[in-house]
């Protein structure tokens, strides 16, 4: 009895350990790389179709445009909690065509988020006294400066699908210049040039018949 007891308390000191070992901290867990598509979505189109749908969904939802070229683009948007809490989410997008002639584009988005907090410091201000030399006193004056307290990426799937359902009813509306669907409508539109007259019949065989009438 007293070896069974032995036997079940090293296995459960086993288990423990193991258990322990395999716990991750929550660091550790945003460092490692999922099969989630939380930040990717295709969508049908070209690289500069998609982003120029989605540069008007960001501009939409109040997002100042800084970099913006025909694949990458960054959008920043700033807001504020209360009276001391600021805050700015930088969104970042990429389209990459999913293969070389394609008429499909994946599109990457991550968002930002930084936090900055309001601290207020006291200042003084120095006195000359001509017995005594210089006397700091405090005024009762501050100097307030927003520091950043906060920045971590967006997880939330709610949060880049709103984003990405956003970017699918703008990219309906959306015709880019070099659109394979636009070029063909184009070229379709283009009319045929008329038919040219028959030529002329020869002046030499009118020539001929006259000379024959005359014989």
């Amino acid at each position: 009895m007293r070896r069974l007891f032995l036997y079940l308390s090293v296995a459960l000191s086993l288990s423990l350990v193991s258990a322990c070992s395999t716990t991750k901290s929550p660091s550790q867990q945003h460092e490692e790389f999922g099969a989630s598509g939380v930040f990717t979505r295709s969508f049908p189109g070209t690289e500069q179709s998609a982003c120029e749908a989605a540069r008007r969904a960001l501009l939409s939802q109040g997002y100042v445009i800084n970099d913006w070229k025909p694949s990458i683009l960054k959008g920043r948007r700033k807001y504020q909690h209360d009276a001391e809490v600021h805050a700015e989410i930088e969104f970042n997008v990429v389209c990459v065509a999913n293969s070389q002639g394609s008429n499909s584009t994946t599109i990457f988005a991550n968002a930002v988020r930084d936090r900055y907090s309001l601290k207020k410091s006291n200042t003084s201000a120095s006195i000359g006294v001509s017995a005594i030399g210089s006397v700091s006193l405090p005024f009762g004056t501050t100097d307030d400066a927003l520091v950043k307290v906060a920045s971590e990426t967006i997880p939330t799937g709610q949060f880049y699908n709103q984003f990405f359902d956003l970017v699918e009813r703008y990219l309906d509306s959306v015709q880019m210049p070099n659109d394979p669907d636009t070029e063909k409508k184009e070229s379709a539109s283009v009319k045929a040039p008329p038919v040219e007259q028959a030529a002329a019949p020869d002046q030499a065989g009118k020539e001929i018949s006259k000379s024959n009438a005359d014989n």
